[in-house]
């Protein structure tokens, strides 16, 4: 089965509109496992709108499925990874004031600066993954960083998905196709929702973890969490 790692980078936007601790982070994080996720994902950016640097730290102390810390690896990030030891480290190619997350790392163009990063977060024994676009050429040089699994960036597929489902799928494909030959492990994430989530992980083999957060917050409103957490992990056996 994939596993799903739940992000609750929404449940911290809505906490910080209000200030205090309404909703309570850490408990969410709990109750998402509790309710089955078998992952936690943060996205820390450097203006802290949702997901402060102080939540990475106290979630460490109390997830007990995987924790997975995404985000540009600048030295404030590597830092803060350092101290956390999360069970991945994502490397999100963000700009700081980057909304969300818009597209994956180049590859070829950085080659160098990933392989610098990413043999400093597995010399630490930190799973290391790289957010990437479904082409060939970034599958083949993301292969030379040493990386150990990629994640493909989702967006492109959720956005045609209801007009041409096939047509959506199809990079996608090939490149998990690409990854798996080279070795590379496979994560997925970025608008993928209870509409497109069953057809992705059914044509794409060797899927190991999807990422969801907006989606899943949103669902929850009209679900509620549990029912929700249970209605993906429906979607991904």
């Amino acid at each position: 089965m994939v596993r799903l790692s739940v992000n609750i980078n929404k449940i911290a936007t809505l906490r910080n509109a209000r200030g205090g601790n309404n909703p309570d982070l850490l408990q969410v994080a709990k109750d998402c496992e509790r309710f089955g996720a078998q992952g936690i994902t943060v996205h820390p950016r450097p203006d802290e709108r949702h997901i402060r640097y102080a939540d990475v730290m106290e979630l460490k102390a109390i997830v007990t499925t995987e924790f997975n810390i995404e985000g540009n690896p600048n030295k404030q990030f590597i830092d803060l990874v350092e101290k956390a030891m999360p069970t991945q480290v994502t490397l999100v190619p963000d700009a700081d004031d980057a909304i969300t997350s818009n597209a994956g790392w180049d590859t070829i163009k950085h080659q160098d600066f990933l392989k610098e990063v990413i043999a400093h977060f597995k010399k630490l024994g930190i799973r290391t993954s790289i957010f990437l676009n479904p082409i060939i050429a970034l599958v083949d040089a993301a292969t030379s960083t040493g990386t150990d699994r990629i994640e493909l960036y989702t967006e492109p597929y959720a956005f045609q998905f209801h007009t041409n489902s096939s047509q959506a799928i199809a990079p996608f494909i090939t490149a998990a196709t690409r990854a798996t030959q080279c070795g590379l492990a496979l994560n997925a994430g970025h608008d993928l929702d209870l509409h497109n989530l069953k057809f992705f992980k059914d044509n794409i083999l060797h899927l190991s973890e999807v990422s969801i957060g907006h989606a899943l917050v949103c669902d929850a409103l009209y679900y509620g969490l549990e029912n929700t957490i249970q209605m993906y992990l429906r979607a991904l056996k």
